[in-house]
């Protein structure tokens, strides 16, 4: 089909374009991009487990109830 539209006229490749970009909008609405710096909390907390290392009971309660609801 994208071959197809290359040769199409211009106003119908505007108009897939313009749905393509809606498509594309709706997909990048439901997912979520962690930020470098989440990325890089994930890493370590990766590498900690890894290293074989766990959180205590209190920790993980501690954490819980900072997280928002």
């Amino acid at each position: 089909m994208i071959k197809r539209a290359e040769s199409w006229p211009e106003a119908a490749r505007e108009k897939l374009a313009a749905v393509a970009r809606e498509i594309e909008s709706e997909l990048q609405a439901n997912r979520y991009h962690a930020s470098d710096e989440e990325l890089r909390i994930i890493d370590a907390a990766a590498a900690t487990l890894d290293a074989g290392e766990q959180a205590t009971d209190d920790k993980i309660r501690t954490a819980f109830a900072k997280a928002p609801c």
